[in-house]
């Protein structure tokens, strides 16, 4: 058990009440007077300090109180002060689509193997040839077409696609359909 561990435990059992009513004097309602006590309490501890005797503890916790609910009104009015630029934005430009795009094309990626990816990555970024790809990696052409089939099959599944793979000219044509959700 850690040093702090029996004052906090004490704090909690005896003091607990008088501070979450503290916090309650700053707050609107009691699940947040409890968020920001607990907050208050973690500031208060988390850096192993020991502290002589409860009233101290106490008192170090009560003087944490106002800080957090200052930077946690601070949070709230910057994050809805976000919302409200975002909520004024004209529809995203092709630009921001475009970044959707590449950030779902990514999310995919990482799902794939690894040889299948960096088969993909290599074919589609690199824009190498089936026989450069398998120079590179040190497989048969013919495992390199297989990881990009098998690649692409499932990128389509994981990005909702329609993959046409053919095989001899070392190409697949990923034909997009329009997506339920409108994404």
């Amino acid at each position: 058990m850690a040093r702090w561990e029996p004052m906090l435990d004490e704090v909690m059992r005896e003091r607990a009440p008088r501070l979450l009513a503290y916090a309650r004097l700053l707050t609107r309602d009691d699940a947040e007077a409890e968020d920001v006590l607990q907050d208050a309490l973690v500031r208060a501890f988390s850096r192993g300090r020991s502290f002589p005797d409860v009233d101290r503890a106490e008192g170090y916790v009560r003087q944490a109180i106002p800080s957090v609910f200052i930077d946690r009104y601070r949070s709230q009015r910057s994050l809805a002060a976000a919302y409200e630029r975002l909520a004024g934005r004209a529809p995203a430009s092709g630009e921001e689509r475009d970044h959707a795009v590449v950030l779902d094309v990514r999310a995919a990626l990482a799902e794939l193997p690894p040889r299948e990816r960096a088969c993909i990555v290599l074919r589609f970024y690199d824009d190498l040839t089936v026989p450069q790809i398998a120079h590179r990696l040190h497989l048969a052409e013919g495992s390199v077409k297989r990881y990009l089939s098998d690649a692409s099959s499932r990128l389509a599944g994981l990005l909702g696609e329609e993959v046409e793979w053919k095989g001899e000219s070392s190409t697949v044509a990923v034909v997009a359909r329009a997506r339920k959700g409108g994404r």
